[in-house]
């Protein structure tokens, strides 16, 4: 295990390219399934325009008939400083890092080099920050003194907005969702009480209904209910993603969190995927770094990762909230 016990550290933009970049950008941003913002400075703000609704005019007349220069808007993305740590017994570690390299098919068991484990041991890594920055998006919790309170996460700040009532939401209870097709009545109540801006985005493809897995469930059950042959084939072999009316169902997957917390234990919501803003930085502040090393003392491999996270609701108008009492 030599090579497990050599210490490495990865700064600058080794930071960006080994670690972030893959897990923050294309496939990895799409798994997280709102909008990413990636190393933007901080503070971290994001510009959001309204055009003139009213641009197309008679040529009939010389001059400016423009009207108002257009509105803009802005929201800024609050970041704290986190940092993320994993320590395993060094046995252990290495029997983790080498189930991963033994899944590839390139790599030769009888001689693997530094590099090799290296890779396997970042990928180990990066997994558990992804998962970490996915729970936190949506648990977090700052005033909590132990778990995910590194930085508010959106349903900490959906529960007070329903508690100022400064969005639009509705309530339902266990009863009335245990009939499988109560969930197709709940999203239409839900696209129902929603803002006529928020339905018109729907063209854009950008809508997305997050839900708690026991939502997601019952449409499925409803789905296998239908009784066409086409309800038989997602029964036996599964559907990679559900839809209502075009418009994905994104599973949250927290229901192993949620019982932890003090928020509500199952919700959906309508929204603009773009809407919900996900902010990491690791290139504005000085001492952001990544590093994993050897600790002989306590027979210990240990990980560590500072950088910057936050996540931001950009406008709780253009959002609909339907959670359980």
């Amino acid at each position: 295990m030599n090579y497990l016990e050599s210490a490495k550290q990865y700064t600058g933009n080794d930071v960006e390219k080994i670690f972030f970049r893959p897990i923050l950008t294309g496939q990895g941003a799409q798994e997280l399934g709102v909008r990413v913002l990636y190393n933007m400075p901080v503070p971290t703000i994001v510009q959001m325009w309204d055009g003139n609704r009213l641009a197309l005019k008679k040529f009939a007349d010389n001059g400016w008939t423009g009207g108002a220069p257009a509105k803009k808007y802005q929201k800024q993305i609050p970041m704290e400083r986190v940092k993320a740590e994993m320590g395993f017994s060094a046995a252990d570690y290495f029997s983790l890092v080498y189930e991963q390299i033994s899944s590839r098919s390139d790599i030769n068991m009888e001689d693997l080099t530094g590099t090799v484990l290296e890779q396997a041991e970042t990928e180990l890594f990066k997994q558990s920050i992804a998962e970490n920055l996915r729970i936190t998006m949506w648990l977090g919790d700052t005033s909590q003194a132990s778990g995910y309170n590194t930085f508010n996460g959106f349903l900490t700040s959906l529960k007070a907005a329903v508690e100022d009532e400064s969005v639009n939401y509705l309530t339902y209870a266990i009863s009335d969702i245990e009939d499988p097709a109560a969930v197709v009545a709940l999203f239409d109540r839900l696209w129902n009480i929603s803002d006529q801006h928020l339905q018109a985005l729907r063209a854009e493809g950008q809508l997305a209904i997050f839900c708690t897995s026991d939502i997601y469930y019952l449409y499925e059950k409803y789905l296998d209910s239908m009784g066409v042959e086409s309800s038989f084939h997602t029964t036996v072999d599964g559907k990679p993603a559900l839809a209502y009316h075009g418009i994905p169902l994104v599973d949250v997957r927290l229901s192993t969190y949620l019982p932890q917390t003090s928020l509500h234990q199952s919700f959906c919501l309508l929204t603009d995927r773009r809407n919900l803003v996900m902010a990491v930085n690791t290139a504005d502040m000085p001492g952001n770094e990544v590093r994993m090393w050897y600790n002989p003392d306590e027979m210990e491999n240990r990980q560590r990762a500072v950088f910057m996270a936050g996540c931001e609701i950009l406008d709780e108008e253009q959002l609909t909230y339907a959670y359980r009492n």
